[in-house]
Order: C-alpha cells, then sequence, then structure tokens
C-alpha cells in the first residue's frame, strides 16, 4: 500500500511539472511588422519543457536550425515546407533558427531557453545577407 502511495505521489509531482509548460506560437510570414520574410515574434524566451509552435500562415516557410546556434546536446532539425511545426525545447541556451529559402533575406528567429549558456558560441556564427542585421537586434533581446 505504501509503494502504491509514492508511485501515485511521483506520478503527481510528474504530471504538475508538465502542466507549466506553455505553448508558444511564432508565425511565418511573408510580411510582417518587421518586414519581409519574418518569423514572428522573432526574438522568443521559454522555459526547458516548453513547446515552440511554428505556424505556416503563408507558404513556402520552414523552420530549421542554424549549424553551430544550439544548445550543446540538442539534435539538429529542419520542418518541412509550409508545414506547422512543434519544436519541444530540452535544454538551456540559444536556439538559432532559420527559414532555409529565404534565410539570407533575414527570415531568422532566436529562442532563448532559460540562461544562455551558449551566447559567445551563437554569437561567432557568421550570418549571411540581412541576418546579420536582425541577429545583432536579437541578441540585444537576449538576458
Amino acid at each position: 500500500m505504501r509503494k502504491a502511495g509514492l508511485i501515485l505521489t511521483a506520478a503527481l509531482f510528474v504530471s504538475a511539472g508538465m502542466a507549466g509548460a506553455a505553448t508558444i506560437e511564432v508565425r511565418m510570414l511573408n510580411k510582417g511588422e518587421a518586414g519581409a520574410m519574418v518569423f514572428e515574434p522573432a526574438f522568443v524566451a521559454a522555459e526547458v519543457g516548453d513547446t515552440i509552435r511554428f505556424v505556416s500562415v503563408d507558404p513556402g516557410h520552414n523552420a530549421a536550425s542554424i549549424e553551430g546556434m544550439l544548445p550543446e546536446g540538442v539534435a539538429p532539425f529542419e520542418s518541412e515546407m509550409s508545414k506547422d511545426f512543434e519544436l519541444t525545447v530540452g535544454a538551456e541556451g540559444l536556439y538559432g533558427i532559420k527559414c532555409t529559402p529565404h534565410y539570407a533575406m533575414g527570415m531568422v528567429a532566436l529562442v532563448q531557453v532559460g540562461e544562455a549558456v551558449n551566447l559567445e558560441a551563437a554569437k561567432a556564427v557568421v550570418q549571411k545577407g540581412k541576418a546579420r542585421a536582425r541577429f545583432e537586434a536579437l541578441f540585444a533581446e537576449v538576458k
């Protein structure tokens, strides 16, 4: 009987922790407040266990990780074109994200999960085209 009580207590703690996880929506747009080809919002503050839901509002976009801009141990990812995509963040740090066909046009996003433990490594990644200027602004939002 005591063992069953311990298992029930453990299950309650696990489900309570999961209840606190948030889902944050990021829209993939041809045009937004920051101009053409954008993620909106482009900067997201999240906690470990949260889910970032990339919504394909306009066709022709995806969400893909940028090499060198993920926390240690996080596997690279790339969603299908014109499809919604969910990324559950499992490690603290910065997640650099691009739309593959519109990367040079500056369609990038930055997700900060907890502490920005990989800030210097993420900043050291060479960006191309408009992505460089957009990342400068996004890094200014890191806390």
